[in-house]
């Protein structure tokens, strides 16, 4: 964990935007696998992890702004536990590395919510994602399951997002040593991608990558020589000469700090001119983002702007037509592009998604659009010093869309569909890099991993098989 001192800073920037009542954090518990004693690893809630610290099982945290108090609820560890896990400290010792006083066992905690409500005290909570922790917000304020959500405070929601969105120089470090591994867990699949290996074999290599470097994956690994369906966790495909890869895969620390980086690659390690065409074009959007994202910028614009790159790139290629600027705010583009350029990220992901996407990524300046493409942009706000987002821009050609829209005689004016038919076969390519807005720009976090046609090939030279 970090310095004490860094979630007392936490708790207490955070009091000083709410103005009164008790902000209740509940800790996750252990989930069930297959059978109560056999669990999935456990993961902290990504809130209680950055205001309280503690990555354990079963806590509670509690900021009493009206007394200034904070307070940890856990139950010490019993000799039973001790046989199977080893000396464990106390909920007392851990509490005080993160600068808490207060402890009490769980059971506590009840009276403590009790007692504030009586004194007619304001309990805020945020959105639940797990159902045992709805269950047991129910019971703590003697609610029905769907009566939590009336104590799910706006406030608070704001607040935390607030904070979470500037990264300081400590999660800085954390991400990047999460991008780190991410560059060995994606140069070895550039050099695994040759003919007859199967995607489960280099999909299982990097996620034990990821494990070895002190963490687990960031999300299930997407990597498939079909990258036109976007999140394809299919991973039984055999690699065949003329496809191209998509790696996107990203790990957390130790300390749960994410890194997400996408790369695609051609299957034997050499482009072919078709490829190299579509593969050049997503870079130029890429690299377009990253020369012009800087603070006060809406990253908004940032996506039509790689959708303009996008589909200038297809005109040249005779695959779009007409007026691009047009083309783009009509939402054209997005037969080639259907997703967003990229998200918030941190201690999530996709940071902080569970307290609202819309908090996250819009506010009162920019509001979601309706339209099919740019609806998806989970990060369209106003940039700001500090922020960390991906920046991952794509082309695909998804056949099943394709024919749809050339059913519809839709964006004729834009689309030539005569000469898509040949493009059907391809596949997807999406480049994703993981980036700092800093005083005047932007910088891309980590060690260089290799994106230019030149840099992969040579890469995949280094065969490891």
């Amino acid at each position: 964990m970090f310095k004490e001192e860094v979630y007392k800073n936490r708790r207490q920037k955070l009091k000083e935007k709410i103005g009164t009542g008790i902000l209740l954090f509940l800790g996750n518990t252990e989930a069930a696998f297959n059978y109560p004693s056999n669990t999935y690893s456990f993961r902290q809630d990504s809130d209680f992890l950055y205001f309280f610290g503690l990555d354990q099982p079963d806590l509670a945290g509690i900021i009493d702004i009206d007394t200034g108090e904070d307070y940890i609820f856990g139950n010490d560890f019993e000799l039973d536990d001790i046989i199977w896990m080893g000396p464990q400290a106390s909920v007392k010792d851990r509490a005080a590395r993160v600068g808490v006083k207060n402890t009490g066992a769980l059971k506590n905690l009840e009276e403590v919510i009790s007692i504030a409500a009586k004194k007619g005290q304001k309990i805020h909570i945020l959105p639940q994602y797990r159902n045992a922790n709805i269950i047991k917000l129910a019971d703590l304020l003697s609610v029905s399951h769907d009566g939590i959500k009336t104590f799910v405070s706006l406030e608070f929601i704001k607040a935390v997002i607030s904070l979470r969105s500037i990264k300081d120089e400590y999660e800085i470090v954390e991400i990047e040593k999460a991008i780190e591994t991410a560059h060995l867990m994606h140069t070895t699949s550039m050099k695994m991608a040759m003919p007859g290996t199967i995607e489960q074999k280099i999909a299982g290599t990097i996620e034990g990558i990821a494990l070895s470097g002190g963490g687990s994956v960031s999300f299930p690994v997407i990597l498939s020589t079909h990258g036109e369906t976007l999140h394809n966790h299919h991973h039984n495909n055999i690699l065949e000469t003329g496809r191209m890869m998509v790696t996107d895969a990203g790990c957390e620390t130790a300390l749960h700090y994410a890194s997400d980086i996408t790369r695609t690659v051609p299957v034997g390690g050499k482009f072919n001119q078709r490829q190299k065409e579509i593969y050049e074009i997503v870079l130029k959007a890429n690299l377009e983002v990253i020369n012009n994202s800087k603070p006060d910028v809406f990253y908004k614009d940032m996506h039509l702007l790689a959708a303009k790159t996008i589909a200038s790139g297809l005109k040249e290629l005779g695959l779009m037509k007409g007026n691009i600027d047009e083309a783009v705010n009509l939402g054209a583009h997005a037969l080639f592009m259907p997703h967003g350029l990229g998200h918030m990220m941190g201690l999530d992901v996709h940071d902080m998604e569970g307290l609202g996407e819309n908090y996250v990524g819009y506010d009162e300046e920019v509001q979601r659009s309706e339209q099919f493409g740019l609806a998806f942009l989970r990060l369209a706000k106003r940039l700001k010093k500090g922020y960390v987002l991906t920046d991952e821009p794509g082309i695909y050609f998804i056949p099943a869309l394709i024919d749809l829209w050339k059913k519809e005689n839709k964006f004729t004016d834009f689309i030539n569909y005569s000469k898509l038919e040949s493009y059907k076969d391809f596949g997807g390519i999406r480049i994703e890099d993981d980036l700092l807005i800093t005083d005047n720009g932007c910088k891309v976090l980590g060690k260089p991993i290799p994106k230019t046609v030149a840099e992969i090939e040579e890469t995949m030279k280094k065969n490891s098989n």
